[in-house]
């Protein structure tokens, strides 16, 4: 993750310079982030929102068909068209987040490999808010934090039809866990954007709720 680390390394620098706190430059880091991928997540909050409106028609087709396999995954994607709905197109935002994760946390992890500026090195062993250094681990209270946003998050976007499927509802207790615990190893500076990243993500979600499709539009 060497090509993404470097440059976001620059852009942790260029902010620290700017800001001259290193907590706050991960903070603004974070918002950035979001806003570049904004238009991929309202492609995938509509794609969800869609998916979700479209189940009772779905149920319809899994029942007519219930025979015929082969005649349901016909009728499947022709609905699928009609609609103009791509039924993995929700995970293409998620894809391309996961690499900046991988590239924020090999910068985190290691920032004196990514960056040689001396004042950002001394940075990082400065303290923010509870967090005497954001290059090691919180053990506590930012795991937690980061475990109940993703639970949040993941709730908020997981509505209708959608959130009534028993593995999401599974993904929706387990994973916030899995995360918690991921967050008591993180360095903090990484939690840190886990919980930002979550945070404005539920903001997003409740102030965009015309930018999805409407019911009407797929009846």
């Amino acid at each position: 993750m060497r090509f993404l680390a470097k440059p976001m390394g620059y852009l942790l620098l260029y902010l620290y310079n700017l800001i001259g706190n290193y907590g706050i430059s991960i903070i603004l880091f974070t918002i950035i982030v979001k806003l570049i991928l904004l238009p991929l997540t309202l492609q995938q909050l509509k794609n969800t929102r869609q998916m979700s409106e479209l189940q009772p028609k779905l149920k319809e087709l899994q029942e007519k068909y219930k025979n015929d396999k082969e005649k349901l995954n016909i009728k499947t994607m022709e609905l699928y068209k009609k609609h103009k709905i791509n039924p993995m197109g929700g995970c293409l935002p998620l894809l391309i987040q996961l690499p900046i994760i991988f590239g924020l946390f090999s910068v985190l992890r290691t920032p004196t490999v990514y960056i040689t500026d001396p004042k950002f090195l001394q940075a990082i062993s400065e303290s923010f808010l509870w967090i005497p250094n954001l290059s090691n681990p919180d053990p506590i209270i930012l795991p937690i934090l980061a475990g109940i946003t993703t639970y949040f998050s993941m709730s908020t976007a997981n509505t209708g039809a959608a959130a009534q499927n028993q593995t999401m509802k599974t993904m929706n207790m387990v994973f916030p866990v899995m995360i918690l615990w991921w967050g008591r190893s993180f360095p903090a500076g990484l939690t840190l954007y886990w919980v930002v990243s979550n945070a404005f993500q539920m903001v997003q979600q409740y102030f965009m709720p015309k930018a999805v499709t409407s019911k009407e539009e797929l009846s």
